[in-house]
């Protein structure tokens, strides 16, 4: 009897040791990520105009920036409002190849082509690189 209660108690002890206490890599990504995600896009989707003219101006100058900048900030617009509808509609259903990640191509390998999970910031203060460029003053 006492090995058994032995054995027994051993399992019960060291069974802890096996469990996996890290979230899942997905964890992040939920319905409320998707949601508020879909709800930035509709809402602030309009600052990619001035956010993509001055990214044009930087790299080629005012005249394309008026141009073309504004012709594909606007195109932007369009395409972030798009995935917002798509995503607060569907915001409780995993719909890009079974996960709520964004469904549009990310701008991390792409990074003229794609697009950030969240609108960019306007103004002089924020947290994220990918809205303004830095400058070592």
């Amino acid at each position: 009897m006492k090995p058994i209660f032995f054995a027994l108690l051993a399992v019960i002890v060291c069974s802890p040791v096996f469990a996996d206490i890290q979230a899942p890599p997905a964890s992040d990504y939920g319905a409320t990520r998707k949601l508020g995600r879909g709800l930035g896009n509709i809402a602030f989707g309009l600052t990619e105009i001035p956010f993509q003219m001055s990214v044009i101006n930087d790299l080629e100058g005012n005249s394309a920036a008026f141009s073309y900048g504004l012709v594909r900030g606007v195109g932007r617009v369009f395409a972030r409002l798009g995935f917002g509808i798509y995503e607060v509609a569907l915001f409780p259903f995993p719909t890009h190849n079974g996960s709520y990640y964004p469904p549009y191509r990310s701008d991390i390998p792409w990074i003229n082509s794609g697009y950030s999970e969240f609108p960019p910031e306007l103004g002089f203060e924020t947290r994220y690189d990918y809205s303004r460029l830095s400058s070592n003053l």
